[in-house]
């Protein structure tokens, strides 16, 4: 199985498929490349597909491709030096690998394709070696959602209900929610503790328990930043960023009534992490960029201790395996439902462990979180991760906090289980028209002017 520290990347916006993936698919090809002797007058030549394509400028994918071929990784990226070598390949077109100069000008060998249909994945990337008209070497990449990514080879050959490859065996292995109850029931012990077992088996306790603390780490310090930093974000849509006002206003006393304080300190909190992700910032893909300002909000507000963060974080993560297993957390493939709507849900089986759930309501929390976003459309306005994104995660942040008091009201299982929920977005996904997936060709993206 997948560990949950898979499902928390630490990365930079604005988006984890179409960002921090590209990244990762340009550092992968760079390492390929070592291992080919090219002629001198090869060329290297990338294709962005789909979705990639479509929203591939609002996202800096093309800018993020050409930062992992020239060795950049979205864990330690340096955005001052990342400029600074980026600015040197535009100079001078050629990429250094392995001391080998293989020619490269991004402006010219980043290529648009937007009509390339029946992809494998709709974030698809070609990437080429040619020697004049003669192709020497192809691979093709595909970005499948929260960071991670995954080669033709490696999709054609899973399953496709199931595009995670099963890299650790573990001692209570799950493949939906109903197994993961019975092994709760089973074991007599809360989701957590079924899941930090499984992490046993792949790393020491103290490394997954340091890695918990990292991840609570950076989602709180992005918080910290987006609540400071004053600002118009980048891109052309001239959004300003509303977190530090409204935090100043917080701060001055104002909504001291509940719920209003209650609703603002959620929203702040979101708003802050998603306006730091839309201006390039570190964030943690929870389980994506796009939707990264959920779990920090609920966290923030609601875990004191190390201990709850930890709690929140592998309850949370556990939910979101089953979302990346049994159906997709990718925009391009599920809508927004794949993002807000799994980090919705994810978030509220968190808060519910928190607050001493039994494993069934944890999982009707999930399935709350769920259900209430069932249909949530992708259609990002000038295919920039702002407008709807930045006030989705706050409405997200409320409603995952909602969906965790109403599982405490509802001891059994309720009418509709978590496994028929994740099922339902999958469908769903598979159904809804391609230009409400993070293309940008319908909904807010076509009826709002950008300037």
């Amino acid at each position: 199985m997948l560990s949950v520290l898979d499902m928390f990347r630490v990365g930079v916006g604005p988006s984890s498929s179409h960002t921090v993936g590209p990244m990762r698919i340009g550092g992968r090809v760079r390492r390929s490349l070592a291992g080919i002797d090219w002629p001198a007058d090869a060329r290297l030549v990338v294709t962005l597909q789909g979705s990639l394509a479509f929203t591939g400028h609002g996202h800096g994918t093309l800018r993020a491709i050409a930062l992992g071929l020239i060795g950049h990784a979205p864990e330690t990226i340096d955005s001052d030096t990342a400029a600074r070598d980026l600015a040197a390949l535009q100079a001078g077109g050629a990429l250094d690998v392995s001391g080998r100069a293989l020619a490269f000008a991004p402006d010219a060998d980043i290529r648009l394709d937007y009509d390339t249909r029946d992809l494998l994945h709709p974030n698809a990337c070609q990437v080429a070696l040619w020697a004049g008209d003669d192709l020497l070497w192809l691979e093709d990449w595909f970005s499948t959602g929260g960071g991670f990514i995954a080669s033709r080879r490696q999709l054609e050959q899973e399953v496709p209900a199931d595009r995670v490859m099963s890299g650790h065996a573990v001692p209570h292995a799950f493949g939906s929610a109903a197994e993961l109850l019975a092994l709760a029931d089973g074991l007599g012990q809360p989701l957590d503790a079924i899941i930090l077992a499984n992490e046993d088996a792949m790393r020491p306790r103290a490394e997954t328990l340091a890695g918990l603390d990292m991840v609570a780490a950076v989602m709180l310090a992005c918080i910290d930043r987006g609540l400071r930093t004053e600002g118009t974000l980048p891109g052309g849509l001239k959004v300003e960023r509303r977190a530090p006002q409204l935090w100043r206003q917080l701060q001055d006393g104002r909504s001291r009534n509940e719920p209003e304080r209650l609703f603002d300190l959620l929203n702040v909190y979101a708003m802050a992490v998603n306006e730091e992700n839309a201006a390039g910032g570190q964030v943690v893909t929870a389980p994506t960029n796009g939707a990264a300002g959920i779990l920090p909000a609920v966290m923030r507000h609601y875990c004191e201790t190390g201990a709850q963060r930890q709690r929140f974080l592998l309850t949370a993560g556990a939910i979101g395996l089953l979302y990346k297993q049994r159906a997709s957390i990718s925009g391009a493939e599920m809508g927004c439902q794949g993002e807000v709507g799994v980090a919705c849900s994810m978030a509220a089986a968190g808060l519910a462990a928190v607050w001493n759930a039994s494993p069934q309501q944890v999982a009707n929390a999930a399935e709350i979180g769920m259900e209430h976003n069932l249909g949530l459309t992708c259609d990002p306005v000038g295919g920039l991760v702002q407008i709807p994104c930045i006030e989705r995660n706050a409405i997200g942040a409320v409603k995952a906090a909602n969906a965790a008091r109403l599982a405490l009201h509802r001891p059994g299982q309720g009418r509709v289980t978590l496994d028929e929920v994740i099922e339902t977005m999958r469908q769903t996904g598979v159904d809804m028209s391609q230009k409400y997936k993070e293309t940008s060709q319908g909904g807010l993206a076509v009826n709002v002017v950008e300037c």
